[in-house]
């Protein structure tokens, strides 16, 4: 009787635990990396003039490599660049500037990363907040790089 329960109790656990891990883990790819639905946009605020902060984030772009035929629309307030293939991923980045007050710009940031699988490019999430927080302050080390030239 009491080994019954016993093993009642052990499945019922191995179940729980098994259940936690699939919704845990349930949305990540063979690869490791969890598949989104929408990109992740993250937000920075500069104390610079919006034309420096493109330039500046048009220059990190071109510098690291990380995005191809990169052009800056000063009319819609954005950076963009093409994409960057590297084996089965693809990488494209997105900058959008907005003026808060005659010092401050926030920078809304999007990389687009994909997989490709058999059923085409799928979504990923392959950057974390330290590598967002780093590309931020590449960033504002070039604003000041930008706001030191002779204009």
């Amino acid at each position: 009787m009491i080994k019954k329960i016993f093993r009642a109790i052990f499945v019922f656990l191995t179940a729980a635990i098994l259940a936690a891990c699939v919704q845990q883990f349930g949305s990540m790819g063979f690869i490791g990396s969890p598949v989104l639905t929408e990109p992740e946009e993250h937000k920075h605020i500069y104390e610079a003039k919006e034309k420096i902060v493109l330039k500046a984030i048009a220059a990190v772009l071109e510098e690291k490599k990380i995005g191809k035929n990169i052009s800056i629309d000063y009319a819609n307030h954005k950076v963009d660049s093409d994409y960057v293939i590297s084996g089965q991923w693809r990488t494209k980045t997105t900058a959008v500037v907005r003026q808060l007050n005659w010092k401050e710009s926030e920078v809304r940031l999007t990389v687009v990363t994909e997989l490709e699988t058999d059923d085409g490019w799928q979504l990923r999430k392959l950057l974390q907040k330290e590598q967002y927080d780093s590309f931020f302050y590449t960033i504002e080390l070039k604003i000041y790089e930008e706001m030191a030239k002779v204009q």
